[in-house]
C-alpha cells in the first residue's frame, strides 16, 4: 500500500467530496466516499457533510501522531450522475489498489474538469423530456410539441440567467411564469390544444425531483439535518414555480 501523509489523503477525500456534492449526491454517499478513501490509505476520519459544506478530520493510524481538519464550502450544485459514478468507482478501486497522491489528484481533476454535454444536447432534452410528460398527462402530439418548445425557451433562459448569478428561485419563478403565459395564449389562439397538460409539461423541467429523492434518502440514513435542508429547498422551489404559474392564470384571466 502507498503511504501517504494525511494531509495528502484529506485532500484526494475532499475533492471527492465536492465533485459528489456539486453533482447532485446524497450527503451519505458523500460521507461514505471520504471514509473509504481514508480507510484505504490507513487514516482514520471524521466527515460532516451538509448540502452546503464538507468538514473532516483525519489522523495517521500507524506512525507519527499527525493530524488535520479540512473544510470546504458549496456554494453550487447541479445534476452529473456520470461524476458521480466515476467517483463511486475511483474511491472503491482506491480500496483495492492505493495509488500517488499525482496520479489521484490527477483523475480527480479530468473528472471535475470533464467536459460536460454541449448545450444543444441539454436543450434537446429539456424538450424532449416536456414532450413526453405532456402526452403522458394525456395530452396530444400537438400539445408535447408546444410543451417541449416552451420548455427550450425556459431552459435557455434559466442557463443565460446562471452567467448573471441570478437567484435559482427567482429564476423558477420567472420562467413558470413565462410558460404559463406561453401555454394560456396558445390555447387562445387553438382551441384544440389542452392547456393544462401544456403547462404541466412546460414546467417539468423545473421541477426539483432529484432533491426531493436525496432529502428523502438522507432521512432514511439518519441524515436529519441534510434532510430538512434539501426537503425545505425543494418545497422553496415548487412554491416559487407554483406562483409564477398562479400569477400567470391570473394576468390570463383579467386580460382575456
Amino acid at each position: 500500500m502507498i503511504k501517504l501523509e494525511v494531509k495528502e489523503v484529506l485532500n484526494i477525500a475532499l475533492l471527492s467530496g465536492e465533485i459528489l456534492l456539486t453533482s447532485g449526491s446524497e450527503t451519505y454517499r458523500v460521507e461514505d466516499t471520504i471514509d473509504r478513501i481514508c480507510s484505504a490509505y490507513g487514516i482514520e476520519c471524521e466527515s460532516f457533510v451538509t448540502p452546503t459544506g464538507i468538514i473532516i478530520s483525519g489522523w495517521a493510524l500507524n506512525g507519527p501522531n499527525e493530524s488535520m481538519s479540512l473544510v470546504k464550502r458549496i456554494r453550487n450544485r447541479t445534476i452529473n450522475l456520470h461524476n458521480i459514478e466515476l467517483i463511486n468507482t475511483f474511491s472503491r478501486e482506491l480500496q483495492e489498489s492505493t495509488i500517488s497522491y499525482d496520479e489521484a489528484l490527477s483523475k480527480l481533476k479530468g473528472v471535475k474538469n470533464a467536459p460536460y454535454f454541449s448545450f444543444i444536447k441539454r436543450l434537446f432534452a429539456a424538450g424532449l423530456t416536456s414532450f413526453a410528460y405532456t402526452v403522458l398527462f394525456k395530452g396530444s402530439f400537438v400539445d408535447g410539441l408546444f410543451a417541449g418548445s416552451i420548455s427550450m425557451l425556459i431552459y435557455s433562459i434559466l442557463e443565460k440567467m446562471k452567467t448573471f448569478n441570478f437567484s435559482p428561485y427567482f429564476g423558477n419563478f420567472l420562467c413558470s411564469l413565462i410558460a404559463g403565459l406561453m401555454s394560456i395564449s396558445a390555447g387562445h389562439l387553438i382551441n384544440s390544444l389542452h392547456v393544462d397538460s401544456i403547462i404541466i409539461g412546460s414546467i417539468m423541467i423545473l421541477v426539483p425531483g432529484l432533491a426531493i429523492t436525496n432529502g428523502i434518502r438522507d432521512a432514511l440514513h439518519g441524515d436529519i439535518l441534510s434532510s430538512q435542508a434539501r426537503v425545505v429547498e425543494a418545497l422553496i422551489i415548487v412554491t416559487s414555480i407554483g406562483v409564477g404559474v398562479g400569477i400567470s392564470l391570473l394576468l390570463m384571466k383579467y386580460w382575456m
